[in-house]
């Protein structure tokens, strides 16, 4: 049973871990990344269909994106969603594809982006806490129940914090790369 806990727990936490890596790609380190697309929707004949299955995205250089829809007729769209989107880019038309230049980052934006990559690691941190308490819910539950003694409550306790301890320090790692990504000039 407590292997079972430890293994649901595991699960979630790493499930954590990915939402995180999600978050930080979307935060924008001054060079270019699809990645930094993920989240725009376009108006795909009605239907709000992500960007990615609307037009390929390739990096052209170390600052600009090429966005070229497999529709010559989703430009307009395509360049509407990303003008919507918080991103703060600026597309520009040419032929049949969109050149999306990345601005470079000034002191203060570097300094914001950090505070944001600081509240999802430590939105993260807070869910595996949950996580950690809903496991240790799960064993006095199963104590109260019979179905393990205190001392199996105990170590099932101290699994799911060493369990957690890593995972937070491999938030704490991401985070400190993604810092490093940010400040960098």
């Amino acid at each position: 049973m407590i292997e079972a806990i430890k293994k649901a727990a595991e699960e979630r936490m790493s499930k954590t871990l990915t939402a995180l890596d999600a978050a930080f790609a979307r935060i924008r380190t001054g060079r270019a990344h699809p990645n930094l697309l993920n989240g725009i929707l376009v108006s795909y004949y009605g239907v709000n269909t992500p960007i990615h299955q609307v037009a390929n995205i390739n990096i052209q250089d170390g600052r600009t994106l090429l966005i070229v829809p497999w529709e010559k007729s989703m430009l307009k769209e395509v360049e509407k969603a990303i003008l919507k989107s918080d991103l703060g880019l600026n597309p520009n038309i040419l032929g049949d594809s969109i050149r999306l230049p990345l601005p470079p980052l000034t002191e203060e934006n570097r300094r914001d982006l950090t505070r944001v990559a600081r509240a999802e690691a430590e939105q993260a941190r807070v869910a595996i806490r949950n996580i950690r308490r809903d496991a240790n819910h799960d064993l006095k539950e199963f104590l109260k129940d019979k179905e393990i003694t205190k001392d199996e409550e105990r170590r099932g306790e101290e699994v799911v914090q060493s369990l957690t301890n890593d995972k937070i320090k491999q938030i704490d790692a991401a985070l400190a790369t993604k810092e490093a990504d940010l400040m960098e000039i």
